[in-house]
């Protein structure tokens, strides 16, 4: 288990409608330290706050209790669901978004996530970026995260190398994406191919397929 510091932050209510976690939000502070990161996600005047900060040096804060709805997710959506905050846990890396991740951090995040999928009975496709659920709104946790990692351990999902054919935008969506969205795909490809260009191509509905046959 995992050391995990206590740092209470006013900025929680409860879940809504009898709602559970159904997903994981893994984000970046986009600050210059996790503590200015944690003194932000803290104070009132704010109105944000996750469950969990991992600084660089793989420490771990809790601010939110997972019970507790935290103010994390934002507008957007996962699967045609709306209030993604009442459906979910969030987690924040510390980092600015223009660097990669650290690695005491993602070993922190690789010791934390199979505890809180556990409690929640969550699969490794219920593990997702802020950018999937909010294309263009958000970005993070950027073209740098490393998912294939994950998914090695079973934490997240990534394709394999089957052929496929098929639509992207109705495999998309089935994943999870709101396709009607105009920077899907660009949230799309910050996550499964982050140096992609162009239009739609063959590659794109070939991972589309291999993940909605998989989800």
């Amino acid at each position: 288990m995992p050391e995990i510091t206590q740092r209470p932050s006013p900025n929680f209510g409860d879940r809504r409608d009898g709602l559970r976690p159904t997903l994981i939000l893994i984000h970046y502070t986009a600050m210059d330290s996790a503590q200015a990161a944690i003194d932000w996600l803290c104070n009132p005047k704010a109105e944000v706050s996750a469950h969990y900060v991992i600084c660089e040096l793989g420490h771990i804060t809790q601010l939110v209790a997972e019970e507790k709805r935290a103010w994390h997710a934002g507008v957007g959506q996962w699967k045609g669901y709306n209030d993604v905050n009442s459906r979910s846990l969030g987690i924040e890396l510390s980092n600015r978004g223009d660097h990669p991740f650290a690695e005491a951090q993602m070993s922190a995040l690789e010791r934390l996530l199979p505890e809180m999928m556990t409690r929640w009975g969550l699969s490794p496709k219920c593990v997702i970026g802020h950018s999937d659920m909010s294309p263009g709104r958000k970005i993070d946790p950027g073209p740098r995260f490393d998912w294939r990692r994950l998914a090695q351990q079973g934490l997240a999902v990534w394709p394999d190398e089957a052929p496929a054919t098929g639509d992207w935008a109705e495999a998309a969506a089935r994943f999870g994406y709101d396709v009607t969205h105009p920077n899907c795909l660009e949230a799309f490809r910050a996550r499964f191919r982050p140096w992609a260009t162009g239009p739609i191509d063959a590659e794109d509905a070939r991972i589309a397929v291999r993940l909605a046959q998989s989800s």
